[in-house]
């Protein structure tokens, strides 16, 4: 984008109908889409001031007490497509739950939180994006669970980092490394990272 199109957005607040305009009105020939893919990815990676200081503060204060869930997709070399989940806690960053479908529903990810959190042993807070499975319904089952739901904004993945973190070190470290063959290979798989994860890996310990 140019920085224009940045200047826009980090100070206009302007969305990608408006920026298209303007471009367009400087002889710029580019589509609503590109430009939409943009400011996402410049809102990703550069959150508003005001959002940031006290989601971090929050981050910070809190993460004895937060845990993160989020899915992922994984291909297979048979073509399908299988959906991990898994739930991450704050303070050692250790992965509480994961489990991998074909066919992801509400219900499914109750069910994971419940094995997640058997008990009364949920956290305070429980951070999660607002994916169309994370429904009305895992909402008000997280809070049965007692914990408090903290949905991300749209666009802010970095509001859930140490879940994002998470994803992105298990594609470099062994999803790009791998054909996975289907749902078990892939559960032995993330199930031996995760010792790795937990028994030698280093963390870096940061917010923000």
């Amino acid at each position: 984008m140019t920085s224009f199109g940045r200047w826009s957005v980090r100070e206009n607040h302007w969305g990608a109908p408006r920026i298209l305009s303007e471009l367009q009105k400087l002889g710029f020939a580019v589509s609503e889409t590109s430009v939409s893919r943009y400011v996402r990815r410049f809102r990703e990676h550069n959150p508003d001031p005001d959002v940031l200081r006290p989601w971090v503060a929050f981050l910070r204060n809190h993460k004895d007490a937060i845990a993160g869930m989020d899915l992922f997709t994984v291909p297979t070399a048979a073509l399908n497509v299988l959906y991990g989940f898994f739930v991450i806690h704050h303070n050692r960053r250790r992965i509480l739950h994961f489990n991998a479908t074909y066919h992801p529903t509400a219900q499914w990810v109750m069910q994971q939180l419940g094995e997640a959190f058997p008990f009364d042993s949920a956290p305070r807070h429980l951070i999660f994006d607002r994916d169309s499975i994370f429904c009305s319904a895992v909402v008000e089952f997280v809070e049965v669970l007692g914990a408090k739901p903290r949905r991300t904004a749209y666009w802010s993945s970095w509001q859930n980092p140490l879940a994002e973190r998470w994803i992105g070190s298990l594609r470099r470290e062994l999803l790009d490394h791998v054909v996975v063959l289907g749902q078990q290979h892939l559960l032995r798989l993330v199930n031996s990272y995760i010792r790795y994860h937990h028994e030698d890996r280093c963390h870096l310990v940061s917010y923000g």
